[in-house]
Formats: structure tokens, C-alpha cells, sequence
């Protein structure tokens, strides 16, 4: 069960590439999926918020099934962005259409790109490294394995952290710091990898416009960003108005449960590799996705990830929804 469970990740790759095969009107279809079907659905299902007992841990800690699924996503994802500058750089497609189809690889580079390219960031071994910087590659993102790794886990619901989301800051205030920040904070951490991701990926999409021209070069780009828009969504659901304490030294609490918001909403669970159980990761950054567990004392969103960034794309009924929470937590 637990391993069926995972395939429906690959919902995602097959819904982009129906809306690049289909093209017309369902163009938009992969968007569709992800953020009306999904959500609906996870609105009707209750979330599940059991944990593996120690002996179920230990027979699939180590199962190269679980990996493997990871790979896959690799060819998948660059497979689909070879398909979409076919397709995108015909000169007579429609404006509409073009748009329905950068929706749908943006949607590839934020969910399979990034997403997928976080889990494996966090393997110890090169291989899966290597792997996770070519998914960032195809996002324009290869600092996020740079400022992620070395500086979000260690500065997450603090000041010092661009990554995470201040009460009553707006989505839309924070992408444009996040994104900044992010980029000067990785570039403070490891110039010499920073100017070594700016050549490979400058080179990368000089490529693209080689073979496919400049159709699409923009059609990469605006996928890229859109892709790069979803990852800071994320972020700033996950930590939303959450402060570790700064302790008398000057140095801040240990990061625990209660600092990322939690969701047991099953679909995001399959389709993101478990990264809705954010409070264990951050409690337990190297655990893999499989062992994620659910904690009484993490917060819990009210929906799952696409329910929450479409939520948080209101704001003043985000900040009414969460902000409710916040002060329960802080009554505690």
C-alpha cells in the first residue's frame, strides 16, 4: 500500500504532458488538476495522521523503491521540457494556448524541478546531489540547494531566514523578498558554486535558444519563474508567522515541530514526496520523505498545499484563516 501510494506523483507528469499532447483549451489542464481537482478532493478527504510504528520504519528505510521514484523524475522532467520547446516554439500557436502550456511546465519546474530536486538536496551521497541540481537547472534555481541547505534549516522561523513568512506579511511582498534574499544569502554562503550555477544555467538556456530559438527561450523562462513563483508559495504557507524564541546567549531555541505548519491531507502528500509533513523535516532534516511523521504539537493547516496558496492568494482572508491559528498557538 505504501509504495501504490507514491505513484500518484506521477499524476502530476501525466497531467502536464495531457495538456502539451492535447494542446487547445486543454493546455490548461495540468494547472486544473493541481489547483481545482486536487484541492476539491482534499477538501472531501480527511487527512491521515498516522505514523509508522519502528519495525515498519526499519523495512522501508532503506527500500531503493522509494529512491528510485525520485530518479524517474529526472528523465520525466527534462523529457518535458524538450516536448514543450517543440511545441512552444511554433510561431502559430495561439497566445491563449501559449499561455496554458508555460502554465503547465511551470507547474513541472515548481513540483518535479524544485520539489523533487529539495528531497534529494538533502541525500549525503553526490549522486543524488548531482541529480538535484540538474532539476534546479531546469528552473533557474540552483542556489535554492545552496541557501536551502545551509542557511534556511539553520535560520528557519527567524529573522535572519528569507524563506520564512512574517504575520501580516502578504504573499505577494514576500516572493519579491524571498526571491532577493534568497539569491544574496547563497551567493554570502558559497560564491565560488554560485558563480559556478550562473555559468551552467546561462548556458542552459543559451541552449535552449540554440536548438529551438527564441520562442522558446521566453516560453522556458516564463516557466521557470512560474515554477520559482510555486516554490515561495510553498514557503511561505510552511512557516507563515512562526518564531523560534531568541534565547539570553543571542543564539535561538532549537528548531522543533511547532516552527512549520503540518499537513496530513493525503494527494499532497503523495504528489509532493511527503513534503507537507514539513515539521518533522525541519525537526529531521536527513529523514527521508517515507519516514516523515506527523506530530501532535506541529501546527496543522486547515486544507493541503494547493488549497493553502490559492488561499494565500487573498490576503485578507489568508491572514483571517491563519492568523486565527497563530494566536491559539501562541495562547497555549
Amino acid at each position: 500500500m505504501k509504495r501504490s501510494y507514491y505513484l500518484l506523483a506521477f499524476t502530476i507528469p501525466v497531467a502536464i504532458y495531457l495538456s502539451f499532447y492535447l494542446k487547445g483549451s486543454f493546455s490548461y489542464f495540468a494547472v486544473f488538476f493541481a489547483f481545482f481537482i486536487l484541492p476539491l478532493i482534499e477538501l472531501l478527504l480527511p487527512p491521515l495522521n498516522s505514523n509508522f510504528s519502528m519495525a515498519e520504519e526499519s523495512l522501508i528505510k532503506d527500500d531503493s523503491f522509494f529512491d528510485a521514484i525520485l530518479w524517474m523524475m529526472v528523465p520525466i522532467q527534462f523529457a518535458l521540457l524538450v516536448y514543450f520547446c517543440q511545441i512552444i516554439s511554433d510561431p502559430i500557436i495561439s497566445i491563449s494556448e501559449r499561455v496554458g502550456l508555460i502554465s503547465a511546465m511551470g507547474l513541472g519546474c515548481g513540483v518535479l524541478g524544485i520539489n523533487v530536486a529539495h528531497e534529494l538536496g538533502h541525500r549525503k551521497n553526490s549522486f543524488e546531489q548531482t541529480l538535484a541540481r540538474m532539476l534546479l537547472t531546469t528552473s533557474l534555481y540552483w542556489h535554492f540547494f545552496i541557501e536551502h541547505n545551509k542557511g534556511h534549516h539553520k535560520n528557519v522561523s527567524t529573522f535572519h531566514d528569507p524563506e520564512t513568512s512574517r504575520l501580516n506579511e502578504s504573499i505577494y511582498g514576500f516572493w519579491f523578498r524571498s526571491i532577493k534574499d534568497s539569491f544574496l544569502s547563497a551567493f554570502k554562503i558559497d560564491p565560488q558554486e554560485m558563480v559556478k550555477a550562473i555559468l551552467i544555467q546561462s548556458l542552459f538556456a543559451f541552449g535552449i535558444y540554440f536548438i529551438w530559438g527564441k520562442l522558446a527561450l521566453w516560453g522556458f523562462l516564463s516557466s521557470a519563474l512560474i515554477g520559482v513563483i510555486l516554490l515561495e508559495s510553498v514557503n511561505y504557507i510552511e512557516h507563515y508567522g512562526l518564531v523560534r524564541k531568541e534565547l539570553e546567549s543571542g543564539r535561538f531555541e532549537k528548531v522543533r515541530p511547532v516552527h512549520s505548519w503540518n499537513a496530513n491531507h493525503l494527494l499532497s502528500r503523495a504528489v509532493l514526496f511527503e513534503l507537507s509533513r514539513h515539521s518533522d523535516h525541519h525537526a529531521y532534516a536527513n529523514r527521508k520523505y517515507q519516514l516523515l511523521r506527523h506530530y501532535d504539537e506541529s501546527p496543522q493547516m486547515p486544507t493541503g498545499y494547493p488549497g493553502m496558496i490559492l488561499l494565500s492568494l487573498i490576503p485578507p482572508l489568508w491572514f483571517k484563516v491563519m492568523n486565527e491559528r497563530i494566536s491559539k498557538i501562541q495562547s497555549l
